[in-house]
């Protein structure tokens, strides 16, 4: 006899369905989540709901996290949400605002996707002046040591914050750059009370960077909003001058997830 759970009728889910909402379900939780916290959701027979993760890992679009347990979107899943988001519609208006904004600030304006391991800058507009520092689309970059990266940190748990403060394997890019746990949680908590994070010549040397969080409607951080200058040009205090500018782009930045 077929399992029930392979079933149409099963919790009001086509079979064709499941996968999907399994991944749509890991999507809006932004964590690592483990197929039973899914469930509660989804309500599958136990047997049907572990099958489910069993294919997804298989095919590589989601992993396993760090303690084994969780799991989080693997390879797959985030390359197809980085084409989504680069999509010639999301990326024309994307440019145009960013453009608009590397006019206002004068330096070169960046938005990035948080990877496993770091973030990627998915696009950018350079500044007009001749001494700039290059971070081509495609680069990745630290989440410890950047404003984007720590953007990404201060929107995880206590406890995922914790467990990847202590896991991470720190390497030292300047004489400020935050190598201890302690450092590193103090500062995410920071970045928290604040809602925009710097960096202050923490990843290269003679280089600063804010940046502001790029959410969907319920506030989730999906990607981040930066700008970085050589300090020859522009002090951090002076940079601090833009983040208006910068948290307005970011605004209308989101507005392009819903509309």
């Amino acid at each position: 006899m077929a399992e029930t759970g392979d079933t149409a009728e099963q919790g009001n889910i086509p079979t064709n369905l499941r996968l999907l909402m399994v991944l749509e379900e890991m999507a809006s939780a932004g964590v690592p989540v483990t197929p039973t916290e899914v469930n509660q959701t989804l309500g599958l027979p136990k047997p049907t709901i572990h099958r489910l993760f069993a294919t997804l890992e298989s095919e590589g679009f989601i992993q396993r996290d760090i303690d084994g347990r969780g799991y989080s979107p693997g390879q797959r899943m985030r390359k197809l949400s980085t084409g989504i988001l680069s999509s010639l519609r999301i990326r024309t208006a994307r440019v145009a605002i960013l453009t608009r904004l590397g006019e206002q600030i004068g330096e070169t304006c960046n938005v990035a996707l948080p990877e496993r391991d770091g973030m990627i800058y998915i696009d950018r507009v350079e500044t007009k002046w001749p001494l700039r520092i290059q971070l081509p689309i495609g680069t990745r970059v630290p989440f410890y040591c950047t404003a984007s990266g720590k953007l990404y940190l201060s929107s995880l748990t206590p406890q995922h914050l914790e467990r990847y403060a202590h896991a991470t394997k720190f390497e030292q890019f300047t004489d400020r750059t935050l190598t201890t746990p302690e450092r590193l949680t103090e500062e995410i908590e920071r970045v928290r009370e604040l809602g925009y994070s710097v960096d202050d010549e923490e990843f290269m040397e003679g280089m600063i960077a804010i940046g502001v969080p790029i959410a969907e409607a319920n506030g989730r951080l999906v990607s981040t909003l930066s700008f970085h200058a050589p300090v020859q040009r522009l002090s951090m205090k002076d940079a601090h001058k833009h983040l208006d500018a910068l948290k307005e782009a970011a605004r209308h930045l989101s507005s392009l997830l819903t509309d």
